[in-house]
Order: structure tokens, then C-alpha cells, then sequence
């Protein structure tokens, strides 16, 4: 079964069933899990899964590089949060418009064994019942590990489709050819590793790849546009279709984002960049009221965005099944 033969709720709803018996209305089975790991919601005509690529750990202060210690681990222990490591949620998002089935971003992959809990895009796929050969287009908003990973799992590529396109900013492209890591803060060896999965992928997806400047309309009501940031070309993707939109901001925007958004993050390549471009896409969420799914919100991360005096406040949608 395609993604295409499907039909997910409306905005704000989730796939019927799965509390009581873990079965989507997808047509299968769900994994055997205690978590569901997809949700399912509706843009007008535009059809949305949110899927849990799982989590990862991080170090707690990769959250807030420039700030006091002190106010960070005050802030994660208000959020009952550890101050050492956190498990760092992963969601990507399958999208149905027209005749187009659109992948925005690909996880993690499961090619690094200190994060056992993450790289399950392909397999939550699956379990859905997405035949991969069904994604004409897959869409990255930018070009980190955890976001480029799940398609160098090995024997994916050969059960994808031999026209697959794939866009990203021709901005990202570039700043992968000689990456700068100066004012990034990762913890070792991070930056080697993201340096090589990013010369892997653009070597094994070369002749799938379509950079784009600014703004690309990848399939109707589905536009991708360059922020950069967090990346040089970083992008978000919005949703329009009838009076119903949504924001998927991928790196941009952090749980912490919300009370703090001049906190730098540590993956953050150009970090004072990164702020200001989140601020501003923060107040133009807060004004339009759409809902906003984001990569490393907690699944399943749909909600909307308040402006509560300099600062924001997060608003999750509610969960109906």
C-alpha cells in the first residue's frame, strides 16, 4: 500500500484506534510497541504523517551554549529535565499532495551504535505501510547526520525510485564541500562524523539532487525556503492548502526556543544567525496561528507558538484519537 491510498484525519487529529489496539488506518498492524511513533493530521487537501525517528542522547549544555550554567540547569530542572545528558526527540514528515509523496528529511539512519534508540524512519515507514518506492521527493532541511541518515541505510537507495529528486539548498551543498565548524559547539567527534556522512550522501545522491536559491514549490502547497542559520542552508517547509497551513521548521526551533530564544545551540553553525532568524519566525507563527512540527520537538510535536511578553510560549496541540 502507498502513502497515496491513505487517508489521514483532520489537523489536530490522530490515527483512530491506535490507543486501544496499536492499529492504524493505515491498513496494518502497528509495530509492537507501547509508544505510537506516527500521527497523522490534514492541510486541507494535503495529507501529513509526523514519524518518530526515536531519540538520542545529548549533552545538556549543547542546549544553551551562551548561557549562565547556573540559569540553564535552573531551566532544565523546572522542565524536569536532566542537567547531564537529555534524549533528544527525532521526527521527520511524510507528506501526500497531488500526485506527489514527499519525505522532509530522513532521520538518522542506524549506522551509529552509540545511539541505539534512534534511526527508525525506515522501519515506522514500513509499519505504516509506505512502500518506499512510492516517495517521489524528498526534501532536507539541511544536511546534518540525523537528518540525511536514514536514506545511506543500506539497501534503501536500491528501493527508492530511480527518478527520485531530492531538494536542498544549493547553499547547503556548498557549505558541505568545506564545512566550518568555528562557532559550532559539538562535543567530539561529531564534527568528523557529520563531515563524513555529508560527503557520503552527496556522492551517493549526486544525480538525485536539486538545489534550489531561495524558495521552491515542491509540490502544490508544499514550498520549501531557505532560513539559513542554524546551517547556511537551512530551510523550513510550509503547508498551505484552502484556509489550513503548517510549519515544519526542522532545526530552527528548540523546546528551549520557546522560553529562551536567544540561547545558542552547540550544532549550531552560525549561531547569532540562527537566533535571530528563529525569532522571527516564532512571531510570524505566533501572528498566523498555524501549527508548527519542528525536528527535536517532543513527538508528536504538533503545536502552536504564543508571544508571552519578550519570550514565547509553546502551545501543543491536543492529541485526539
Amino acid at each position: 500500500m502507498s502513502y497515496a491510498e491513505t487517508r489521514p484525519l483532520r489537523v489536530g487529529q490522530r490515527e483512530t484506534n491506535m490507543v486501544m489496539n496499536n492499529t492504524s488506518h493505515l491498513g496494518r498492524p502497528g509495530p509492537d510497541e507501547l509508544v505510537p511513533s506516527r500521527y497523522a493530521l490534514q492541510v486541507g487537501k494535503i495529507e501529513v504523517l509526523v514519524v518518530s525517528d526515536g531519540v538520542m542522547p545529548i549533552p545538556a549544555p549543547v542546549l544553551a551554549t551562551n548561557a549562565d550554567p547556573a540559569v540553564r540547569t535552573a531551566w532544565l530542572d523546572n522542565m524536569f529535565l536532566p542537567s547531564d545528558v537529555l534524549d533528544w526527540p527525532l521526527n521527520v514528515v511524510l507528506v501526500h499532495s497531488g500526485d506527489q509523496t514527499i519525505l522532509i528529511d530522513a532521520g538518522l539512519g542506524v549506522e551509529f551504535p552509540d545511539f541505539p534508540r534512534a534511526g527508525q524512519v525506515v522501519s515506522r515507514l514500513e509499519a505504516a505501510g509506505i512502500d518506499l518506492a512510492s516517495v517521489t521527493d524528498v526534501v532536507l532541511t539541511h544536511m546534518h547526520m540525523d537528518h540525511i541518515g536514514g536514506l545511506l541505510v543500506d539497501g534503501v537507495k536500491d528501493r527508492l525510485r530511480p527518478d527520485l529528486r531530492i531538494h536542498v539548498a544549493a547553499a547547503e551543498l556548498k557549505f558541505w564541500e568545506s564545512p566550518d565548524f568555528s562557532q559550532a559547539s559539538m562535543p567530539p567527534p561529531i564534527p568528523d562524523v557529520l563531515r563524513r556522512t555529508a560527503k557520503r550522501f552527496m556522492d551517493e545522491y549526486k544525480s538525485h539532487l536539486r538545489p534550489f536559491d531561495e524558495e521552491y514549490e515542491v509540490a502544490p502547497g508544499v514550498v520549501v525556503r531557505r532560513t539559513g542559520g542554524h546551517t547556511p542552508g537551512h530551510s523550513v517547509v510550509r503547508l498551505a492548502s484552502g484556509s489550513d497551513r503548517l510549519t515544519f521548521a526542522g532545526d530552527l526551533v528548540f523546546a528551549v526556543g520557546f522560553d529562551h530564544p536567544d540561547w545558542h545551540n552547540g550544532f549550531e553553525h552560525y549561531p547569532d544567525e540562527a537566533a535571530r532568524v528563529r525569532v522571527k519566525l516564532m512571531r510570524e507563527l505566533a501572528a498566523t496561528r498555524e501549527p508548527l512540527v519542528a525536528s527535536h520537538l517532543p513527538f508528536p510535536c504538533v503545536c502552536h507558538v504564543a508571544v508571552d511578553g519578550d519570550h514565547f510560549r509553546w502551545v501543543p496541540a491536543s492529541w485526539d484519537y
